[in-house]
């Protein structure tokens, strides 16, 4: 449910929704719809929401119900909680949730975090706050309206009357629930405090001091650990293992073969080796032999020929508007080029892994690093058989996810183990399970035709879009929007597609499609630009100017983005012959981005010295997680662009970092970060900057050296970083 100031007719019920359903946190007993009583009893906190708690001696908790990726919700989303409950964050304690239906989605993708929570957020903490400021007004027989909040203290100016939050929770108990017409809800920059301030990450000091926070973490009394080996081919199945022998190794408690499911993002058929440490089940590992069933060979070299062969044909039409073939006849330029990116890897620092406890009652507990907990516990209900209401899952930080984790193969393993030897069990994958059992981001082809007039403006556009699919229908991550730019902003457009066949599993990839497509289109528009003749944030701009029908993306907001970057870079200074700026904008996830980024070139050796970044996201919740998330995306995308996963025999050929080798320090560039706060609601930030940085480079690298990268890793067009 969505509720804001600007909608009266939100009621008590509404209120009372957000209080017991969709807000969460670990605390049981919201269910009377009378008033917001929770604890009565002395010495027992007050709880007047499922995010708030404050104890009897001014400790004030408020929990974080997303899981924490390294996004900074676990931070940003208490933060919009404080900042309307008018406390001083110093004094906030920040308590991580479990998965429970009451929070509502409990999800790290799609950067909804943020826009998803704020209405819930502020209501919880403007609705606490409201029933602290009656309470005092009760006690001093004074109007709430002479009541005002400050720093977890109710203040009566008139009287110069004060109490704590602490002193007022037995009154507060009893009070009955407002409207939420009653409450005050901040939305606008120049309302907050707290919010758009820099406030480092509740959890850095625990992870500069090596604490448990993560899923391998965690140890449970009379724990075992387990490997799981699956087919190099997706899906295979096993034809024979040496389990017995297996079995016999030092160490080895359990080796076991595991039918599994036909299912890729599920419980796939398997050889589980448990023993009393991860070494000793690694070890055992390496003597295992298993002989497979496959059912498919695919391989980079046949879907390099067969997309080839697409390119040559029509493919089928997703839109069309105007009249593309008369308009690029008639054209005075016409422009073609086509655009290649690979299958990449999540490749994050903290391998698939997830601790399961099984009790004798049939009841399962996880430990899981997931970012979609919610559908894991349903896979292994599913899977296994138990009911959803005997799974718990308790929630670890996440040590990257950027997609991967929103699939919960590696939930369902642990599950199924830990119900065969009954117990407690530690699945850790190792680089070689995670880099090779990826579900990754799907490679494509780009074929661009552009007909540009006789005012040096773009006017028809027809692109050719050949990419990864089952049964004619594109894979998860492969499709693009027959709405996306330029769609709406030349008058003769077409996009047509022709689907290769895939056996591999594909899946979200950080900003899923944005981070590749972007690439793509807005390198085209550089060559497009240069052959009207133009400057391309001349260019650019134009084509941002107006519309043919209801616009792809908000063009005020775009340009803004845009304008700022190229302000901020410096566009159109001069440059010594091996420096370069390239520019690219985007839009996706709810975010507006721009880069211009600068780059040194020593023959075909580049830098990227700087990248000038420009965002539109609403209002920043935090400055600190806000200016990680863009300077994070920026050098993932950059590392990105020198990486590739290719396969052999239906199997992937990079295993681990010494042939997929990720960006270094000395590699990163400067990233100066500029935000637009505006009084737009919030979108979330840890998509939208990643997809404009590639082409940005990309663009900087062609003005520094004259190579222009029209295939993806960097290293196919003889560029090194």
């Amino acid at each position: 449910m969505k509720t804001t100031e600007q909608k009266p007719g939100l009621n008590r019920r509404a209120f009372l929704k957000v209080v017991i359903m969709a807000s969460g946190s670990l605390m049981i007993g919201v269910t009377k719809a009378s008033t917001a009583t929770i604890a009565k009893a002395a010495g027992e906190p007050w709880i007047p929401n499922l995010y708030v708690r404050i104890d009897r001696d001014g400790r004030i908790t408020i929990v974080s119900k997303n899981p924490e990726a390294g996004q900074g919700v676990k931070t940003a989303l208490p933060m919009v909680v404080a900042e309307c409950l008018e406390v001083d964050w110093k004094t906030v304690h920040v308590e991580q949730a479990p998965l429970d239906d009451r929070y509502g989605r409990q999800v790290v993708g799609g950067s909804r975090g943020t826009p998803d929570g704020w209405d819930d957020l502020r209501i919880a903490g403007a609705g606490a706050l409201y029933l602290l400021t009656a309470a005092a007004a009760r006690k001093w027989s004074v109007p709430a309206s002479q009541c005002i909040a400050r720093n977890g203290s109710i203040v009566h100016h008139p009287s110069g009357r004060s109490a704590r939050y602490e002193t007022l929770l037995d009154i507060a108990a009893g009070l009955p629930v407002p409207d939420v017409s009653e409450l005050k809800l901040k939305r606008r920059p120049g309302e907050f405090s707290l919010l758009g301030s820099f406030v480092p990450g509740v959890d850095n000091p625990k992870i500069v001091t090596g604490q448990p926070l993560f899923g391998c973490d965690i140890r449970i009394d009379g724990m075992l650990y387990a490997i799981y080996e699956k087919c190099p081919a997706y899906g295979g199945k096993v034809r024979s293992a040496n389990v017995e022998e297996i079995a016999k190794l030092p160490g080895v408690t359990h080796a076991f073969v595991v039918e599994g499911t036909q299912d890729l993002t599920g419980l796939l058929p398997g050889v589980a080796i448990v023993a009393k440490s991860w070494w000793e089940a690694d070890s055992a590992r390496r003597r295992l032999r298993v002989t497979w069933r496959s059912g498919h060979t695919d391989s980079t070299v046949d879907y390099d020929t067969r997309a080839e062969a697409l390119s040559r044909e029509a493919g089928a039409t997703l839109r069309s508007d105007g009249h593309v073939e008369t308009a690029l006849e008639s054209a005075k330029t016409v422009v073609t080029a086509s655009y290649y990116y690979p299958f990449v890897s999540h490749a994050n620092m903290e391998p698939q892994n997830c601790t399961a406890l099984y009790h004798e009652s049939g009841a399962m507990e996880l430990w899981a690093p997931s970012q979609n907990p919610k559908a894991g516990r349903t896979l292994i209900a599913e899977t296994l058989g138990i009911p959803e209401n005997s799974i718990r899952v308790n929630l670890t930080r996440i040590g990257g996810g950027f997609g991967r984790r929103l699939v919960n193969d590696f939930m369902v393993e642990a599950a199924w183990i830990a119900r065969e030897i009954r117990g407690a069990v530690q699945l850790q994958w190792s680089r070689e399970d995670d880099m090779r059992h990826d579900f990754y981001r799907p490679a494509a082809w780009h074929h661009f035709t552009a007909g540009i007039n006789d005012r040096n403006s773009m006017i028809a556009f027809d692109h050719h879009f050949v990419t990864f699919g089952k049964d004619g229908r594109p894979a998860s991550g492969a499709g693009i929007p027959s709405g996306h730019y330029p769609a709406g902003l030349v008058p003769h457009f077409r996009l047509r597609r022709s689907v290769i066949e895939t056996n591999v599993p594909t899946g979200p990839w950080r900003s899923p499609g944005h981070s590749a497509y972007c690439w793509a289109y807005q390198s085209f528009f550089d060559e497009v630009a240069l052959a009207a003749g133009r400057d391309p944030l001349a260019f650019r701009l134009d084509l941002l100017s107006k519309s043919y029908g209801k616009p792809p993306l908000d063009l005020t907001r775009t340009r803004a983005t845009l304008e700022l970057a190229a302000s901020k870079a410096g566009w159109g200074r001069k440059l010594d012959d091996n420096r370069g700026l390239g520019m690219a904008f985007h839009f996706d996830h709810g975010g507006f981005v721009s880069h211009v980024a600068e780059v040194v070139a020593d023959g075909s050796r580049v830098k990227v010295e700087k990248v000038y970044s420009a965002v539109d996201v609403g209002p920043v919740i935090n400055l600190s997680g806000a200016k990680n998330q863009v300077e994070g995306c920026v050098i993932d995308a950059l590392s990105t662009a020198q990486l590739e996963i290719t396969f052999a025999n239906g199997a992937a050929e990079q295993g681990n970092f010494d042939n997929y080798g990720l960006l270094r320090i000395n590699q990163s560039p400067e990233v100066e970060c500029h935000f637009i706060q505006s009084d737009n609601p919030p979108s979330g930030l840890g998509e939208p900057p990643i997809a404009p940085a590639t082409p940005a480079i990309t663009n900087a690298i062609f003005a520094a050296t004259g190579t222009r990268i029209r295939k993806l890793p960097l290293i196919r067009s003889g560029i090194r970083i």
